[in-house]
């Protein structure tokens, strides 16, 4: 502190700076400024709740001139990869089908993508998955304790290339420093980048960036670049260019990128990873393959899906495809004409519940399918969805039609978390303050609805140990109609393993056909150990035990379950309790 007896001002939110617009005077709410100006108003890419703008405001009317701010200063650090697994997060991929190629439109490749940053745990992004291009780059810092701007600005940051490849992403973390000396540092950055991995710091209300870049650019090992980093009041975005242009691109900044090809609308970045699964792909043409004849007629009801594509691609005589909204129907059209498949599938942008025999030209379907994907689902279960749209669609199928997928199960298993338990966890005792009535405020939230409640977590960001086996504890025939009365499902799952049970996670199995089944939980066997490997392009649900339990994992106590599945709101009641043999 700059002075034994300091002023202060502390704000934990965009709206109290604006609160206090001009209150400063003796008839305020402040009666001087303030010398001491203590804030948390970041998130993961820094500045995206407002920052600047509000240590602009409280610097021009709140605090007085050389006061100090706590945190004291920030620095955005950043590193340019080629990695094929993020880049499938943002572009189209070529696509194998039965020895045909489908390839994107150029309006998608040539699309600088969401503005929106890419916020995700970069410590569960194996550094296998990624060539690093660059050094770890300083990119700027924000010294709290001067006045700040919001105005546009760009820094940029000369290196030489470490390795060749196809520069794609730019990974981005940043650190603070929390008094003027840097003594005291909290850092974001990835687990990977510690000595000791095992000691860094977990932290899920800031994570690690991934901004793409608008194209991908072949670079050669030891050629000189600069990477831009350019940020309004609001968000961050990177730029790559020739260390001979630096000069020409800071007179002209690369603008804020925006979609201009829809697709990037229409997908989200895990489904354009879903999209570009080659594996995955390749369940589904096989799937179609062994159900589609020359004469079938096709309804694929997905949003967004390429399933229908397929399908025209293996010979159907006829596919239809329902979307749910105009754009997502243009960019379907727009990956037909890209490869000469124009008129191949009709599109129709009509509710299940709309459509018609004279929409289908008077044809009959033979073939009902979907992925089942919908944009609209949070939860595992919500794409049963699909169920209802088959029940809606029943006159117009023929009475031998197929319905792929035929049917779908969800499946359980007790896990212990690494830390995703932490979110529900109390405080207690934090650095000497007594939290506990917020934790009993918490507690009284859950305890009204949320306790009794799964909620969705992409689950491959947050490892986890099992300790049941995964269990079926429900299935869903889709070659019956939607039925009347609810679906129950009790049973128990034994701990087989010792450790501490947070809660139960929980996915859907879709089965496509009897041979061919595409998870939405668990891509590969439990480890002996009973480590996890879940998919990244879908969120699991999560139930947490109001309390952990302590597994002896000598198969005595388990995790007694009890599930009903309501037609009428087309959700899954759930509840979950300790038990001893």
């Amino acid at each position: 502190m700059r002075e034994t007896k300091s002023r202060y001002f502390s704000s934990f939110s965009v709206a109290s700076f604006h609160k206090y617009s001009g209150c400063v005077l003796t008839d305020g709410d402040m009666q001087e400024k303030a010398n001491l100006l203590i804030t948390e108003l970041f998130d993961t890419e820094l500045i995206g709740e407002g920052a600047l703008p509000s240590y602009e405001h409280a610097h021009q009317n709140l605090v007085t001139a050389g006061c100090e701010a706590v945190p004291h200063r920030a620095t955005v650090y950043a590193q340019l990869v080629e990695s094929e697994l993020l880049w499938s997060w943002a572009q189209l991929q070529p696509a194998e089908v039965e020895g045909a190629r489908l390839v994107p439109p150029p309006a998608v490749g040539r699309c600088a993508g969401a503005h929106s940053v890419c916020d995700v745990q970069l410590s569960q992004v194996s550094p296998s998955s990624f060539t690093p291009l660059s050094p770890l780059c300083a990119m700027f810092s924000v010294d709290f304790s001067k006045p700040v701007s919001s105005a546009f600005q760009s820094h940029s940051t000369s290196f030489v290339a470490r390795a060749g490849g196809r520069a794609q992403v730019v990974l981005s973390w940043w650190d603070l420093d929390m008094d003027p000396s840097g003594t005291i540092v909290c850092s974001m950055a990835p687990t990977w980048t510690y000595p000791q991995p095992a000691k860094a710091p977990w932290r899920d209300h800031w994570m690690q960036s991934v901004y793409f870049l608008p194209a991908e650019r072949q670079v050669a090992e030891r050629e000189e670049l600069s990477l831009t980093v350019c940020h309004d009041d609001y968000s961050l975005w990177y730029s790559l260019q020739p260390h001979s242009l630096q000069d020409a691109q800071a007179a002209t900044p690369p603008p804020r990128p925006c979609c201009t090809c829809q697709a990037h609308l229409v997908w989200t970045r895990p489904r354009f990873g879903e999209l570009n699964d080659r594996r995955r792909t390749g369940s589904y043409v096989a799937a179609l393959r062994s159900v589609l004849s020359e004469d079938s007629v096709c309804l694929s009801v997905s949003d967004g899906s390429l399933l229908p594509v397929f399908a025209h691609m293996l010979g159907a005589k006829k596919v239809f495809s329902l979307e749910n909204s105009r754009m997502s129907k243009q960019v379907i059209e727009e990956v037909l004409e890209a490869n000469s498949k124009k008129g191949g599938v009709e599109l129709l942008e009509i509710r299940p519940e709309q459509l018609t025999s004279q929409d289908l030209r008077g044809e009959q379907i033979s073939v009902l399918m979907g992925e089942p994907y919908f944009s609209t689902s949070l939860l595992p279960w919500h794409s049963l969805f699909f169920w209802y749209c088959r029940t809606a669609l029943a006159g117009l199928l023929r009475p031998t039609a197929t319905i792929l997928p035929c049917s779908a199960s969800l499946h359980v298993v007790a896990v212990e978390f690494q830390d995703l338990w932490r979110i529900r966890a109390p405080c207690g005792i934090c650095e000497g303050f007594d939290v506990t009535p917020m934790d009993e405020m918490v507690q009284r939230s859950l305890d009204f609805r949320e306790s009794r409640e799964a909620e969705p977590h992409p689950l491959w960001e947050y490892p986890c140990r099992a300790l049941t086996h995964p269990t079926e504890v429900m299935t869903f025939d889709f070659t019956q109609c939607v039925p009347q009365e609810p679906i129950s499902s009790q049973g128990l799952l034994p701990f087989i393993r010792t450790g501490r049970c947070h809660g139960v996670a929980l996915w859907m199995d879709y089965h496509l056909t009897d041979d061919v089944t595409v998870s939405g939980g668990l891509t590969q066997p439990i480890r002996e150990q009973g480590d996890c490997e879940w998919s990244r392009h879908r969120k699991q649900g999560v139930y947490f035990l109001r309390s952990a339990w302590d597994s002896l994992g000598d198969g005595r106590t388990g995790v007694s379950y009890s599930f009903t599945f309501e037609p009428s709101l087309g959700d899954v009641r759930m509840d979950f309790s300790i038990t001893g043999h």
